[in-house]
């Protein structure tokens, strides 16, 4: 638990439990480690047109799914498993999300055969510090921005599906590679 929350500076309505908890221990919290963020980068990209609401109370069905986000098992998924999860009754059954997962996995096994890991090639596009935005009210907090369009495009030439600049600038700011908390004190506009 965040012990500093401040409630203030998430620029979203916190208004369920779910969110209120993932607001005040996940968001924005520099994460490391490649299962932690291939967890949360299938997250985002599951996310994709649908309410984060919907992941939260999906997560334990994806977690389940994915293996725990071991990078290794993820890899090993065949097309008869992803017609497997297909028919799973509480699973988000978007082939493509799925087959994203597994392909990602794929990427991030061959960065790590290559001495690398998702971590360092992730947190080396910000020089392994948070960009502090710094935003004043919520329309200063846009849907993408340089950063975004830059990390996909890499991502994208690496292997990596389902990652375009949307997708990407939501979990770099999950991932709290860039801080978008809003400035306590401003006011929330743009609501």
């Amino acid at each position: 638990m965040n012990s500093k929350f401040d409630p203030r500076t998430i620029p979203w309505p916190l208004d369920t439990p779910e969110i209120l908890a993932y607001s005040r221990d996940e968001w924005g919290q520099p994460l490391h480690g490649d299962q932690k963020l291939f967890e949360l980068l299938t997250l985002e990209i599951f996310q994709a047109g649908l309410r984060w609401q919907l992941i939260l109370e999906k997560r334990s069905i994806l977690n389940a799914a994915f293996h725990h986000f071991d990078v290794k098992k993820v890899g090993k998924m065949i097309v008869a498993d992803v017609t497997e999860l297909m028919t799973w009754p509480k699973m988000i059954k978007n082939r493509r999300k799925i087959m994203a997962t597994i392909d990602n996995a794929k990427v991030i096994q061959r960065l790590q055969k290559q001495g690398s890991s998702l971590d360092a090639y992730l947190w080396n596009f910000v020089g392994h510090e948070p960009v502090r935005t710094k935003p004043r009210v919520v329309t200063d907090v846009t849907p993408t921005n340089h950063l975004s369009v830059l990390v996909a495009k890499h991502m994208k030439k690496a292997g990596f599906k389902f990652v375009g600049p949307t997708i990407i600038y939501s979990f770099i700011q999950a991932a709290g590679l860039v801080d978008n908390h809003l400035v306590v004190g401003a006011a929330k506009g743009g609501q």
